[in-house]
C-alpha cells in the first residue's frame, strides 16, 4: 500500500466529521430560527438574535442561510419534518399513514395534519405575512402551496379509494375544502385562538369532511 492510499481513511474520517458539524450547525439554527420566528416575527428575529440562541456566531448563521431561507426551512422542518421542497406525502410519516387500514385512516390523517398545525401554524402566519414584502418568500409560499394543493388531490384520490365516498363529482373543488378544513388558518382561529380542546377540533374537522364527501 502506498502513502497516498494510507492517508485515505482519516481524510474520509475527518471530512465525515466535518459534515456531521455542519450539519448539526444548520439543525441549531434552523431551530433556533423557528423559536424567533414564532414568537418575535420575521422582521424583529435578526440574525444575531438567531445566532446566540443557536450558541454560533451571525457569521456562521449568515454562511448557513439568508434569513428568509431560514424562514423557509423553519416553517418546512417544523411542519413537515424535512428540510426540502416535497409534499407531505412524500414524507416517511405519510408513508405511515397510508399503510394504516382504510377505517382508521382519516383519523390518523386529521391527527397528523392537526399535530402539523400545532407545531407550524404561528410560522405558517409569520411566512405569508413575509411573503408579502419578500420576493425570496413569497416565491417559496407560492411551492408550498401548489404542493399542499397535491398532497390534497391525493387525499381525495385515496378516500375515494378507500370508500369514504362513493364518488367526486369535482375532485379539484374537494381537495380544495378539505385543504381550508385542515389548514394552519383553522387550527389557529378555533384551537389557539377560541380554545377549543384538539379532540373538539379533530372532531369538527371529521364530521365536516364527512359532509362534504357525502354532500
Amino acid at each position: 500500500m502506498d502513502s497516498a492510499s494510507a492517508a485515505a481513511p482519516p481524510r474520509v474520517y475527518r471530512s465525515a466529521l466535518r459534515a456531521q458539524q455542519a450539519a448539526e450547525t444548520r439543525r441549531r439554527i434552523v431551530e433556533a430560527a423557528a423559536q424567533l420566528f414564532s414568537s418575535e416575527g420575521y422582521q424583529a428575529a435578526t440574525l444575531a438574535a438567531i445566532g446566540r440562541a443557536a450558541g454560533v456566531s451571525t457569521e456562521t448563521v449568515k454562511t448557513a442561510a439568508s434569513k428568509a431561507e431560514l424562514l423557509i426551512a423553519a416553517f418546512e422542518v417544523t411542519f413537515a419534518g424535512v428540510e426540502a421542497a416535497v409534499t407531505l406525502t412524500e414524507t416517511e410519516v405519510a408513508a405511515e399513514v397510508f399503510s394504516v387500514p382504510d377505517a382508521a385512516f382519516l383519523d390518523v390523517v386529521i391527527r397528523q395534519i392537526g399535530d402539523a398545525n400545532a407545531r407550524g401554524h404561528a410560522l405558517w402566519t409569520v411566512l405569508v405575512g413575509a411573503a408579502a414584502s419578500d420576493p425570496v418568500v413569497d416565491a417559496a409560499l407560492r411551492g408550498i402551496l401548489e404542493r399542499r394543493a397535491a398532497d390534497y388531490r391525493r387525499l381525495v384520490d385515496e378516500l375515494l379509494a378507500r370508500g369514504y365516498t362513493a364518488r367526486v363529482t369535482d375532485p379539484e373543488a374537494t381537495a380544495a375544502t378539505l385543504s381550508f378544513l385542515l389548514s394552519p388558518e383553522g387550527y389557529q382561529q378555533l384551537v389557539t385562538q377560541s380554545g377549543w380542546s384538539t379532540e373538539r377540533y379533530a372532531a369538527w374537522v371529521r364530521a365536516a369532511i364527512l359532509a362534504e364527501l357525502t354532500r
